[in-house]
């Protein structure tokens, strides 16, 4: 696939880091039986410590681009896959109340370095080709998290949850060192200071097509994300077990894995917005389709839809982002999606819980017309067409990174 061949030798490496770090980056997921089992916390502060580490990851991810823009992408990640690994590694030896610190910390440089990686493959990749390797990048971290859980839970239940910490830990400092190999300094130079070129706000005001996309994204992932918190609960209710969600779950990491990058590299050529807003309908869509039915073909066929939608527009929305940031303010641009593209973590659970006890009728409903509104914003909007002010500056072309084959 010649999309593929394209691509610069540091993305690749980039993507087989990312594997093989995925594979061991899952304590999240076993988080809250961690704290109330061998921590021996209580339901209600062991939520607490997780919202809290969710507000870090967001807030990491917030931030990440604007360490990136004025000391390098590549050095903010090193430093933050590190710093996330130096703790993690740490949480066993750890006493119980330290926890409230390291965790949202870690969780924090997580998302610092999420943002920063991001920016890393938006520097290193030219314009054009930005499509297929942020689809590369997610396949491999969706094919390292399809091997994580299952490794994850037979070490939890054979060996202890300390170990879970111990790995990832040490997969971050791997991964450190594995960048610093496979993305050489030279590779990803800094730009000229952000203050030589204005901010990220005036570059944004320029660019509304821009602000119409995060904010669609950022509704749709308060929907999306029920998936993980209401959707659960509405299976239950219908008579669905655990084992009906883990398989509905598996068909969304099996769909993606098999078919994201294939769409990347089909679609890499037509209109970026009209592939997100076209993702953002099969979301709602997917909601949708649960007022049709409780029934397990309704479930099925919502997480496919659902499934469909997700590798549609988080790809294509994450290189738009990149083509649309001018040089100086890639990293905030990355961040800025970064962090909008993951807020479910923190609001999708309270407000569709809230909802789901109050007026459980009414959130499917809600769910598909907030998804629905917001990719047929998308669609109307005009894509912004940069003028020769925007455009890379002779600074910016003396420091343009070779392809690498």
């Amino acid at each position: 696939m010649r999309g593929l061949r394209d691509l610069p030798r540091a993305v690749w490496l980039l993507a087989a880091g990312t594997f093989i770090n995925m594979i061991v980056s899952v304590t999240f997921v076993f988080l809250f039986l961690y704290l109330t089992g061998p921590r021996d916390m209580s339901p209600g502060a062991a939520g607490l410590l997780v919202g809290l580490g969710g507000t870090g990851l967001v807030a990491g991810n917030f931030t990440g681009g604007w360490y990136g823009d004025h000391l390098g992408h590549r050095r903010v990640l090193l430093t933050a896959a590190a710093a996330s690994g130096l703790l993690l590694a740490a949480v066993p030896l750890l006493p119980t109340p330290a926890l409230y610190l390291a965790l949202p910390l870690a969780q924090y440089a997580s998302g610092v370095q999420r943002a920063a990686n991001s920016a890393l493959v938006a520097v290193i990749v030219p314009e054009g080709t930005r499509r297929q390797a942020f689809a590369l990048v997610r396949a491999s971290a969706n094919g390292g998290f399809t091997i994580g859980p299952v490794l994850g839970a037979l070490v939890a239940t054979h060996l202890s949850y300390d170990w879970l910490y111990v790995a990832e830990g040490l997969g971050g400092l791997t991964l450190a060192c594995w960048t610093a190999r496979a993305v050489p300094a030279g590779l990803a130079p800094r730009t000229r200071p952000p203050r030589d070129r204005g901010g990220v706000w005036p570059a944004l005001r320029a660019r509304p097509a821009v602000l119409v996309l995060l904010l669609a994204v950022l509704v749709t992932d308060v929907v999306y994300r029920q998936q993980y918190s209401t959707f659960p609960l509405f299976l239950a209710d219908h008579h669905m077990d655990v084992g009906v969600y883990g398989t509905l779950l598996a068909i969304n990491g099996g769909v993606l894995l098999c078919l994201e990058l294939p769409a990347a590299l089909a679609l890499r050529r037509h209109a970026p917005l009209r592939i997100v807003g076209t993702g953002l309908l099969l979301v709602g869509a997917g909601y949708a389709t649960l007022l049709l039915g409780q029934t397990l073909l309704t479930a099925a066929t919502m997480m496919i839809l659902l499934t469909l939608g997700e590798l549609l527009y988080k790809t294509t929305a994450t290189a738009y982002m990149a083509d649309e940031a001018p040089p100086h303010v890639q990293g905030r641009f990355q961040s800025l999606y970064a962090g909008v593209s993951i807020s479910g973590v923190v609001l999708a659970a309270p407000l569709g819980g809230a909802l789901y006890e109050t007026a459980p009728a009414a959130l499917w409903p809600l769910c598909a017309m907030s998804a629905v509104t917001a990719g047929a914003a998308v669609l109307l909007t005009r894509p912004h067409r940069s003028g020769p002010d925007e455009r890379e500056s002779p600074e910016d072309r003396e420091t343009a990174v070779p392809q690498a084959a």
